[in-house]
């Protein structure tokens, strides 16, 4: 079947919401969502919404500036950043007068927290910016834009999976994509296609991320010859539930939470004497792993203790509920009472899809592919370079999202209807056949632990170069692996052995675009830390990574930082 709208938004979550919201009532606009909307990962943030308000102690946008770009290790494009922290507090209270229920002061403003890595006077101490819904904060943020959503009628398409881009004479003209409940794979032609679909921290074995994100939305265009930036910066945040990975947000840190080792020492007084366990999360994960790697974990083992117990049951229950839930749940544990096992998870990935400050996608050459924009996670802006503050990510999707969506609206008079070329799903439906009709071979889901494990092992908070050509060759011979990759279900109706197969392609290509980018870095900066290369380097390295598939081939070239105000300098807290 073949579905025709002006804009075509992939991508449920906060960037996309903003951005159809931007564009609806004016043009044809709908949204297409692998989950169920409202299920987007946008609503797994935690901990707040980073702007320079000044509600509880003097701040300012300078100051937020300059903590982006210094959390980001000089990796930042300046203008971006400026962008962002001008923008804040606009955003802030636009999203208030929407209905999002932040958490207020006794005089009724909204109430902010202190979070890692930002600070006043151009760090000289921490300061309170991040604003919040309690510990829910992108949960009431995504429903409030869904609700708006509705309110405008916005078509909304839930449990569709893209295959595919299609271009016309190098424009985009529409998508692929593949739908959970039918079986059916349709085409959705449109002027233009926003790519909002979020991480893909399952590339890792342990990831706060959710199930759904593997990342086609990065991988696809990738496929299709659109290079990707920065791919080797991936973050890990330091306090994952210990062994699974769940999220427990940095705001447990803002309220006071404490890191400790096997001795039950505040070690990261050691990393960050300024700030202590509210430095930036790089920082705090290198940390973490050292005392690991030391001997100095929990019984000598691979996790340290988040320490909650002196913040009392009712500044637990109040400001940290989810967090006291989730222990409560995973480790049968209290946390007003007990210590929290905590190790480094994969979060989030600062390197994806290359996209100027209005959510133009830039091609091989940085020319704006026309019709194709992006913004959220799965974009590079520059904006968050080797290291990305908490807080920074909420604010970015609306931020960004607003503006591609004030950008579609402006470009659409220019970009004409490009007729589809013949039969646009055809590659897609071969793959599925292929993978349908293959009687032997191996299952996604061994391969997919296999690529985990490997990432995880050899590309994750430290890397050698040793460990990264033996992860690149492991990769490699799992991509030739997937060519024989078989299911069991052959069926139409909600087949997600088919969807864990197809999701495997991106997963590897990814992965690939990872490692190769932290390979060809030799020197380590902010989440990329090279043991071979312990210092940074900005007499060759401040420049930001480019990685382009061509005719089977993996090119890798750079582009300039763009520095406005701050030049780069050591970075200490």
């Amino acid at each position: 079947m073949v579905f025709k709208h002006d804009v075509v938004i992939v991508g449920a979550g906060l960037a996309g919401l903003r951005a159809a919201l931007e564009v609806a009532g004016n043009v044809d606009v709908a949204l297409i969502s692998k989950v169920y909307p409202t299920r987007s990962h946008s609503g797994a943030a935690q901990g707040g919404i980073a702007a320079a308000l000044g509600n509880e102690e003097p701040d300012s946008w300078e100051w937020h500036m300059y903590d982006t770009v210094k959390g980001g290790d000089y990796l930042t494009d300046q203008h971006v950043a400026e962008i962002l922290a001008t923008d804040a507090p606009r955003a802030v209270y636009e999203l208030e007068h929407l209905g999002v229920p932040f958490n207020r002061t006794p005089d009724g403003k909204i109430a902010q927290r202190a979070f890692g890595g930002h600070t006043r006077d151009f760090g000289k101490a921490p300061v309170k910016r991040a604003c919040y819904a309690a510990d829910r904060t992108g949960r009431v943020m995504m429903d409030t834009l869904y609700f708006q959503a509705e309110r405008k009628g916005i078509k909304v398409y839930p449990e569709l999976q893209m295959l595919d881009l299609i271009f016309k004479d190098g424009q985009v003209a529409g998508l692929v994509a593949y739908e959970l409940a039918t079986g059916d794979v349709h085409v959705f032609h449109s002027r233009v296609v926003m790519l909002a679909t979020g991480g893909y921290g399952k590339v890792y074995k342990t990831t706060s991320n959710a199930f759904a994100n593997t990342g086609e939305g990065v991988y696809i265009p990738y496929r299709a010859g659109i290079p990707l930036e920065d791919m080797e910066f991936v973050q890990f945040h330091p306090t994952g539930i210990y062994g699974m990975g769940v999220l427990l947000s940095e705001a447990a840190r803002g309220e006071g939470g404490i890191l400790r080792n096997g001795s039950g020492e505040r070690f990261m007084e050691r990393y960050a004497p300024t700030i202590k366990d509210l430095a930036p999360r790089d920082m705090v994960s290198r940390a973490i792993r050292t005392e690991i790697l030391e001997g100095r974990g929990i019984g000598g083992k691979d996790y340290v203790h988040l320490d909650l117990t002196h913040l009392g049951e009712q500044k637990l229950a109040e400001r940290l509920s989810d967090i006291t839930s989730f222990v409560k749940i995973y480790l049968g544990i209290d946390p007003a009472k007990e210590l929290i096992p905590i190790q480094p998870t994969c979060h989030y990935m600062m390197g994806g899809i290359p996209c100027n400050v209005d959510g133009h996608v830039l091609g091989g050459s940085q020319e704006v592919v026309p019709g194709l924009y992006a913004a959220g996670e799965c974009s590079c802006l520059s904006l968050h370079g080797a290291n990305r503050l908490g807080c920074n990510s909420l604010l970015d999707l609306v931020v960004f999202g607003r503006r591609t969506g004030l950008q579609i609206g402006r470009d659409l008079a220019g970009l004409p209807w490009q007729e589809l070329p013949r039969n646009p799903e055809r590659p897609a439906l071969e793959r599925i056949r292929k993978i349908k009709e293959r009687k032997a071979g191996e299952k996604a889901a061994h391969l997919r632990s296999r690529l985990q494990e490997t990432m995880t092992l050899r590309c994750s908070v430290f890397r050698h170069e040793e460990t990264l050509v033996q992860a690149l060759s492991e990769i490699r011979s799992l991509e030739e692996r997937y060519g024989k990759v078989v299911i069991d279900n052959r069926g139409a109706r909600f087949n997600t052995d088919l969807l864990d197969a197809l999701e495997l392609e991106a997963l590897l290509g990814l992965a690939e675009a990872i490692t190769v980018s932290a390979l060809n870095r030799k020197e380590s900066r902010g989440a990329h830390s090279r043991d071979d290369y312990p210092e940074r380097n900005d007499e060759e390295w401040l420049k930001h990574t480019l990685i382009q598939k061509t005719d089977g081939e993996v090119r890798v070239f750079y582009k300039p930082v763009h520095i406005t105000r701050f030049q780069p300098k050591p970075r200490t807290y």
